[in-house]
């Protein structure tokens, strides 16, 4: 990612903050929308998950100035997904729901350059994350 990049991410994410507890249920509810099945991975309190989900994305999107102290955080987080029975397929579902989620929390403010911003932030995390599944599974 360029610097650009992470600054338009950084800059949008702090708009939802705001929002946090509205994005996590419009978020959790477009991927329960978009695979129904994801909703059996998920035990407890939702709005406890949502509140974690919002510090996670903060923590990362902060971290991506920072990469190399935030890999080996998103390589334990992938690999702990991988025990909760996460899927290579499921990352996609998960980047559809997030980026649907933005445009309705940002409106006109989620512009063509931020998405693609996201896009490519949200690749390289999950990525990662499914990497370090891969090699745990191995």
């Amino acid at each position: 990612m360029t610097p650009e990049e992470v600054s338009l991410v950084q800059e949008s994410w702090k708009k939802v903050a705001p929002i946090k507890e509205a994005a996590a249920e419009l978020f959790y509810g477009k991927l329960f929308e978009l695979d129904p099945n994801l909703r059996g991975l998920f035990k407890g309190d939702m709005n406890e998950q949502g509140r974690k989900l919002m510090a996670m994305i903060g923590a990362a999107i902060n971290g991506l100035t920072r990469l190399d102290e935030l890999v080996p955080t998103v390589q334990n987080l992938g690999r702990r997904h991988a025990t909760y029975g996460v899927k290579a397929s499921d990352y996609n579902t998960v980047a559809n729901a997030l980026l649907w989620t933005l445009e309705k929390g940002l409106g006109p403010a989620f512009t063509p350059p931020i998405r693609t911003a996201w896009v490519k932030a949200y690749g390289v995390l999950a990525e990662t994350m499914q990497a370090a599944a891969a090699a745990a599974a191995a």
